[in-house]
């Protein structure tokens, strides 16, 4: 199907060397025809593309190498239900302009009715996925909007996300979701690290890309396609957002993420609260592995990749730096069409990369075998010591947090040990063993036009 959208703005990742674009997540390369480049070129000088590009738009725009800039949308707030679920409180944010329905998930005492509100009580709690699906069946409008009761919206915040339905093959769009900051250290640490805040730059949402989920915190999705794939997984208290968009995904639809539209989350008030959200993260992987063979793998790279660090850990710096070299003259003859340096980039920071994922794995989903194998061989220690803080502080110096370093440091370590264990839980609870396996894949990916 033809991509209706007529321009595209360049994601962070994009790079060109003549007819060769490299670009996307994960990362994969576009070898051009005299035509291609001329639709590349467009878009790198901000302009339309010139006509018959949609081939090839539409391939750069999965890819993640480019995202579309709609500006007209078929649809206006009116078109929009927003359908929340409360259990023991009440939504704060008002939505202009169209109806609101609040489902009350059974909560004791019932919820009071808000004047301009349309309430709908379950009669015991559910869970947030019956919840919205019992508003969704209310829905008379083209478009709902899930949005949670700890969520606050801008008065605009549907501006930046109704232009992209105007590509007919667009399901969900979502904003980006801030942590709201305040006076405790977790605010200040969500402001950073929260979950639900995906970053500053548009996406594609796809598994194993840099946006492989978004969250039913704040959501904007077609009526009818939902229905067709009958709504939230009921049967999931944790992770059925994360679900929700795959299965649309694998029915062929696309899904958005568009950071130009914001909306502000309250975090969890204590610390308990808190680590009990991260716990529930982790415990959702396991289903989510059984329904998405592959999905949730904590770990993806290179096979070679993978091989390098093994060696860095193993002690062996020397064989380490050797076979990532013979990599980087692989790789050059691979990408024999890119300069030198090119090639040379892409390796050692695909490598970097690599080693920064392997740390975050060790401390976050194994880190209980880290934690075994750290007292067992006392060798391995140092190494899980800097994979657990190394990371950190190298965020804290970058200046990506108002905290100091120790406290920054402590969250992050109990924000790992607490999804990890939650993890495990859910890994042991459904026997599915996929959430902790990693995943090996060759670079770059292909792609033509």
């Amino acid at each position: 199907m033809a991509n209706v959208t007529e321009t595209f703005v360049l994601d962070g990742s994009y790079r060109r060397h003549d007819r060769v674009v490299i670009g996307g997540s994960p990362l994969r390369l576009f070898r051009l025809s005299a035509g291609g480049r001329r639709v590349v070129e467009a878009i790198e000088q901000r302009r339309p593309p010139p006509a018959g590009h949609a081939k090839l738009t539409s391939r750069l725009v999965d890819a993640g190498a480019i995202h579309p800039t709609p500006t007209d949308s078929p649809f206006t707030a009116t078109d929009v239900t927003v359908v929340v679920p409360a259990y023991g409180a009440l939504p704060g944010t008002n939505h202009d302009g169209g109806t609101t329905i609040v489902v009350d998930d059974g909560s004791e005492p019932p919820l009071a009715a808000m004047p301009g509100r349309q309430t709908l009580r379950l009669t015991r709690n559910r869970g947030p996925a019956a919840a919205r699906n019992a508003g969704l069946a209310e829905v008379t409008t083209p478009l709902v909007a899930f949005v949670d009761t700890d969520v606050d919206l801008d008065d605009h915040w549907l501006d930046a996300l109704l232009p992209h339905f105007s590509d007919p093959r667009v399901a969900l769009v979502a904003p980006r979701v801030r942590s709201t900051d305040g006076p405790t250290v977790i605010a200040k640490y969500e402001t950073t690290r929260s979950p639900l805040d995906l970053g500053s730059e548009p996406a594609g949402i796809a598994a194993g890309s840099r946006v492989s989920y978004v969250p039913a915190a704040a959501v904007v999705a077609r009526t009818d396609v939902l229905r067709a794939i009958e709504g939230f997984d009921e049967a999931m208290r944790s992770g059925e957002d994360v679900d929700l968009v795959w299965r649309l995904l694998e029915a062929g639809h696309r899904c958005r993420y568009e950071p130009a539209s914001t909306v502000h989350h309250r975090p969890r008030a204590t610390f308990a609260a808190w680590a009990r959200q991260r716990m529930s993260y982790g415990r959702s992987a396991a289903v989510l592995d059984r329904k998405h063979p592959g999905a949730v793998a904590p770990l993806r790279m290179s096979g070679w990749s993978a091989a390098v660090w093994a060696l860095v850990f193993a002690r062996r710096p020397v064989t380490a730096v050797v076979l990532a070299a013979g990599t980087t003259v692989a790789l050059r003859r691979k990408l024999h069409d890119l300069p030198a340096q090119e090639s040379l980039r892409l390796a050692g920071l695909g490598h970097l990369h690599a080693g920064r994922q392997v740390a975050a794995t060790i401390t976050r989903a194994w880190w209980p075998l880290a934690l075994v194998v750290a007292l067992v061989f006392r060798r391995s220690r140092s190494i899980v010591v800097a994979a657990a803080t190394v990371p950190p502080l190298l965020d804290w110096l970058a200046g990506h947090t108002s905290l100091d370093p120790v406290r920054y440091v402590a969250l992050r370590v109990a924000d790992d040990v607490a999804y990890g264990a939650g993890l495990w839980i859910g890994v042991i609870e459904h026997r599915q063993i996929g959430a902790l396996t990693p995943k090996f894949t060759n670079w770059p990916g292909r792609g033509a036009g």
